[in-house]
Parts: C-alpha cells; sequence; structure tokens
C-alpha cells in the first residue's frame, strides 16, 4: 500500500484534469501562454496524447548545457578556443554525434519559434528564427560531413520565411510598409542566395517558400498608397510616433527583439490615445 504523501504525489503528477479542461483540436495548433507560482510564463502546446511545457527563454525544455545557455552556445565556445590555441592547425570540426545533439536541440526551438507566431508575439517568434538561422551557418562552417551541413541547411528557406514574416508582420500591423517590404525584400534576397549556392536557381518558381514572400511584397505595394511607400522626407517636425517607428525599425535591424516589442508596445498605445483625443 502507498504511502498517503506518495498518493498525493500521484495525483500531482495526473494532468488528466488539465487535458479533460482543453480538449485536444487536430485541425488547428493549440498554444497558450500559462502563469507560474512564481509569476513567470510558460508556453503550453495541446497535443494529442498530451501536453509540451516550454520556457519562454534559454532552452524551450529549461536545461542548460554545463554553464552554457545550449548546445550551440557549448560548441561555438569550443570552436572559439579551438582556433585561438591552434591558429595554424586543423581546423574545429562538429562530428555527426554533435551535429544529432544540435539537431534535437533546434527542433526544440522550431516548436517555440512556431508557437510564438500562433500567439502573436513576433518579435519573439523572429529571436527564435534567427536563432536557428545562425546554428545552420554554423553547422554549415563546421560540421565535417556533407550530409550533416545539408540535414540543417535544407530547413533554410521555411525559417527564412518564417524570421521575415515574424519581423515585418508588426510593421505592417503598424502601417509602415516600406519598412517591412525592405525585410520582406531582405528575406527574398536570402533565399535567392540559398538557391543560388546550391545551384538550383532554375527551382526559384518551386520554393514555396520564395513564392509566398513575392506575392506578400506585391500584395503591399499593389495595396499601399505611393507616398506611403516612398521614403520621403516630412517637412513637418518629426513626431513622437516618428521617433518611436524608427527606434522599432533600427531595432529590429540590429536584431534586439525584446525592445522591439517593447516599441511596438508604446506605438500601439501612442495610436490609441491619439485616436481619442
Amino acid at each position: 500500500m502507498s504511502e498517503p504523501g506518495g498518493q498525493d504525489s500521484d495525483r500531482e503528477r495526473d494532468i488528466s484534469r488539465i487535458l479533460s479542461a482543453w480538449p485536444y483540436d487536430d485541425d488547428e495548433l493549440m498554444v497558450r501562454v500559462i502563469r507560474t507560482e512564481d509569476g513567470g510564463e510558460r508556453i503550453q502546446v495541446r497535443l494529442e496524447l498530451g501536453l509540451m511545457q516550454m520556457e519562454l527563454d534559454g532552452r524551450p525544455d529549461g536545461q542548460r548545457v554545463g554553464n552554457f545557455e545550449s548546445w550551440l552556445a557549448f560548441y561555438a565556445a569550443q570552436q572559439e578556443a579551438h582556433d585561438q590555441e591552434n591558429p595554424d592547425g586543423k581546423p574545429f570540426q562538429l562530428e555527426p554525434d554533435d551535429c544529432q545533439k544540435l539537431l534535437q536541440e533546434g527542433v526544440q526551438f522550431y516548436h517555440r519559434y512556431i508557437s510564438f507566431w500562433q500567439l502573436g508575439r513576433y518579435e519573439l517568434c523572429a529571436r527564435d528564427t534567427s536563432r536557428n538561422l545562425r546554428l545552420f551557418d554554423f553547422v554549415r562552417r563546421f560540421a565535417r560531413r556533407d550530409r550533416d551541413k545539408l540535414l540543417f541547411d535544407q530547413w533554410r528557406p521555411y525559417v527564412t520565411m518564417m524570421r521575415t514574416r515574424a519581423v515585418a508582420t508588426p510593421l505592417v500591423e503598424l502601417e509602415d510598409i516600406p519598412a517591412a517590404l525592405r525585410v520582406i525584400e531582405s528575406g527574398i534576397e536570402g533565399i535567392h542566395q540559398f538557391l543560388e549556392d546550391y545551384g538550383q536557381e532554375d527551382r526559384a518558381a518551386d520554393c514555396n517558400e520564395l513564392v509566398h514572400l513575392e506575392q506578400w511584397r506585391d500584395e503591399l505595394q499593389r495595396e499601399a498608397p505611393e507616398e506611403r511607400r516612398q521614403l520621403t522626407v516630412d517637412k513637418l517636425p518629426e513626431s513622437p510616433l516618428d521617433r518611436l517607428r524608427k527606434q522599432l525599425e533600427q531595432a529590429v535591424t540590429e536584431e534586439r527583439y525584446e525592445d522591439a516589442a517593447a516599441l511596438r508596445d508604446q506605438i500601439a498605445q501612442l495610436r490609441d490615445s491619439s485616436s481619442h483625443q
């Protein structure tokens, strides 16, 4: 017979009540943010057979690799130390087991940035997609086997598209169409470069991610009045809203996505207050 304490522990481990209160629907990605007892936040994703819970910062599973935030940070530090100790020696290389650890970690970030997108937390989606693009660059540069490089890099068009959508969508919502178009053009150029790197330029029309971004760009150009598409200098003194928009664009350019989120909130509040005056 179990001890009372053990019974209580079993009850605490049972998530049936949570699942029954949040029925699974296979027609949509079911994501929510919950508040923890310490006032923090976690992301929960409803799966057919249960739940997935993730941290908002660091590794989604909340784990660390020794003193490092992630396997990517760990191997980047190893690479830097190796190059300093062997400036003229054998280059640093990632072995297949190293790449497998990085791949599993990258999948965690994939689940989280998709969740951020679903929640409308675009800046955090941009942060995590940028992180995985850096991961692809790192593996492409240092993996010993070409098959490992391709294993990661095959996802570059998709992640580039998601990052572009995450960065540009808040700009579109704020009606900063010129800035949004610059972001979209940069994403389009990135995918074209990927196709060129792999000798696939003639397959551009079959790249769904590229087609999506080009269609979005064309729609914005058609819908935006000419004066909003042109980058002109306003003769009036710069307004607080204009200053915030410039700061937002700078934050996006520098990949300071948490700052960008705060600036976007300030712009929305300023626009809202102006509309009620």
